[in-house]
Parts: structure tokens; sequence; C-alpha cells
């Protein structure tokens, strides 16, 4: 089965099985997750599609947390030439892996 969900101002197209890196959820590890806003439904071959406005109406994909982590830094630098300025900011934006079940 194929699924389209939203979270974290993203969407992602997901099946059975998949593991995916979201935006940061508030749980723990092992923790079972519910995706209520559910986009699109179809088999596993594009047939029998079923498409929301913009969500479907109780339907919802399941998930388990796999574990929480940090991507590498991002290096954010401002330079103005001429005038002695530079900066260099780095920042880790966090995510949640889950597993689709």
């Amino acid at each position: 089965m194929l699924a389209v969900i939203a979270t974290g101002g993203k969407q992602y197209l997901v099946k059975t099985g998949d593991i995916l890196k979201v935006e940061k959820l508030l749980a723990n590890e092992g923790d079972k997750i519910t995706f209520d806003k559910v986009l699109l439904t179809a088999d596993d071959d594009g047939g029998n599609a079923k498409v929301g406005t913009p969500y479907l109406d109780g339907v919802t994909i399941k998930a388990m947390l796999v574990k929480q982590g940090h991507y590498p830094t991002v290096r954010v630098e401002k330079f103005k030439r001429k005038v002695r300025y530079h900066k260099v900011h780095g920042q880790r934006q966090r995510y949640t892996e889950v597993k689709i079940a």
C-alpha cells in the first residue's frame, strides 16, 4: 500500500516497511506514532487510488519511532568586503527516524 502523508510542513510518499527521516517529533524511541494527515492512498501498483480534499477522513498511517538524531552541521557565513565584516554560524537540524508499519 502506498500513501502520501503530511508532517512537519512536508509531504512524504511512504509504503509499508519504509524508514524515513522527518522533522523532530515529541516522542521517545520505540513509541508508536500515528499520522492522521493522509492525502492519498493507493495499491502498490498505483491502482485503486483515493485522494482527499485535502485529507482522507478516518485513514491513519501507523509507524514506530526508531531514533532521534541530528543532521550534520550546516555552516552559514556572512561576509561583506571592504568593511571587515565576517560572521560564521553553525546549525544542526534535529530529525526523527520512523519506520512505517
